[in-house]
């Protein structure tokens, strides 16, 4: 019976390859993920993922799609040492507008070391047995032609080639990904593109929290503010499993964190809107590591789904899609979300259907747009990020939702619903309904906070 079911090949071991190979085992298929990393057996860090030593969060729209591809996922990450954090209950975040209050919960998201997430997720789908890992392997170009992809040919790290068929190919090879390229090659015109720079630079250095705060301390945040105070100096501070804390601080080129461990809390404590992270690693915090630098941070996103001509057999995901600002953490839960679009296609028209996989790239498309939208709305304003600067409809988003993020800071009901936007819970259209337009011109209903609202026991129990 095998030999009659339908074949995948996914190019990419990530979260976003690993997903989407789960989502089409769950539609009928053999698939084959090739990764060019040996993956680790357990959370340890591999050279594919550099940033995962940096802030992550999945946000509580990509936590249900991964419970829902991956049944007992979150259950998995909990009994790890994940917490699940309320929004914007237990958070601590300065906007440019000023300090948030902190509202009872909306959305939810779950803070995780990535090399954590990503063991757990690993270990979920390769018990699957319809899914085979083939590592220390990378894709060198696509087969077939610009109407119908037949294949991927694969390199492995002996220099041995070969060439995998398949119904369906799957790209989730990340920022690096070279679709856009075998795409040109196979004779299909040049896909369109953009890219928003900020410049942002990321430094970030994991340390063991005071023994008092290492259970149900709040995510501390330090928004940039790049129209209002020039600066784009930021920083999030993010308890994460095991009693630690992940410290992610960033500035533009030029104006960027310190790599060195000396300077590092300097930064924190001097360099940013508000002295908050400096105060709170200076308060008994214990460095565990180096300092890790990262500088690709663009947004850069492939508008595949616009294209006039479409192979068939071949869908791009994740990263190799749209990266993001990883600021803004979306990438995560777009991953995820993205794997379930692509596991409701297949289930709806079945992988050999004619037309899958341009509906396949479309629902991806969609699935990004939001994501996309904030992420782009906010950097396209940082000098440079872009050749042409930001667009009117840049100018008319950014002004709106600055509204809405000012009306947040005295308003319940619309802070809980920027909330959900932000989380991937809702559409971006919610923003828009006619109670939210009224809400927002009338602005704030309570006034602006003077200080972090750090409650007594949080303040004792971090040592300030």
């Amino acid at each position: 019976m095998t030999e009659h079911r339908p074949s995948a090949v996914v190019l990419g071991g990530s979260l976003a390859g690993l997903l989407t190979a789960r989502a089409l085992a769950a539609g009928g298929a053999r698939v084959t993920v090739v990764e060019r990393d040996a993956l680790p057996d357990g959370p340890a860090p591999r050279k594919g993922l550099p940033q995962a030593r940096h802030v992550h969060q999945l946000w509580s729209g990509g936590a249900r799609a991964l419970e829902e591809l991956l049944p007992g996922a979150i259950g998995r990450l909990r009994a790890a040492g994940v917490s699940r954090v309320p929004m914007t209950t237990d958070m601590v975040a300065l906007s440019p507008y000023g300090w948030y209050r902190r509202w009872a919960e909306s959305a939810f998201m779950l803070p995780a070391s990535r090399d954590l997430l990503d063991w757990v997720v690993r270990g979920l789908v390769l018990a699957d047995g319809r899914i085979a890992l083939v590592e220390r392997a990378e894709a060198t170009g696509l087969t077939g032609t610009g109407g119908a992809v037949t294949g991927v040919r694969i390199r492995a790290h002996d220099s041995a080639e070969r060439t995998l068929t398949a119904d369906l190919v799957v790209d989730a090879t990340g920022r690096g990904s070279r679709a856009a390229g075998w795409l040109t090659g196979l004779g299909l015109p040049a896909v369109e593109r953009r890219e928003v720079d900020s410049g942002l630079v990321y430094a970030s250095r994991p340390y063991r929290a005071p023994e008092a705060a290492r259970a149900g301390f709040p995510v501390v945040n330090i928004e940039p503010d790049p129209r209002g105070s020039g600066t784009g100096r930021g920083g999030v501070l993010m308890p994460v499993e095991d009693g630690k804390w992940i410290v992610t601080l960033f500035g533009r080129r030029g104006d960027e964190p310190p790599s060195s461990a000396g300077e590092f809390e300097r930064y924190a404590r001097d360099g940013l809107r508000h002295p908050l992270i400096g105060e709170l690693l200076g308060g008994g915090a214990e460095p565990l590591g180096e300092v890790a630098v990262t500088r690709t941070t663009a947004n850069r996103r492939h508008f595949f789904e616009r294209m006039p001509v479409w192979p068939e057999n071949l869908v791009v995901v994740g990263d190799a899609v749209c990266a993001l600002n990883p600021v803004y953490g979306h990438g995560m839960a777009v991953a995820a979300r993205s794997a379930l679009a692509v596991r409701d296609v297949v289930r709806r028209r079945g992988l050999r259907s004619r037309g899958l996989a341009r509906e396949a790239q479309q629902a991806v498309g969609r699935t990004v747009r939001a994501a996309w939208d904030l992420a782009v709305g906010a950097d396209v304003f940082y000098p440079g990020a872009t050749e042409e600067g930001p667009t009117l409809r840049d100018r008319v988003l950014a002004a709106y939702v600055g509204r809405l993020l000012r009306t947040a800071m005295g308003n319940g009901r619309v802070a809980r619903l920027v909330t959900d936007v932000t989380a991937l819970e809702r559409g971006a259209e919610a923003l828009l309904a006619p109670s939210v337009v009224v809400a927002a011109v009338a602005g704030p209903l309570k006034p602006t906070l003077a200080a972090p609202p750090l409650t007594l026991e949080e303040r004792r129990s971090a040592g300030l």
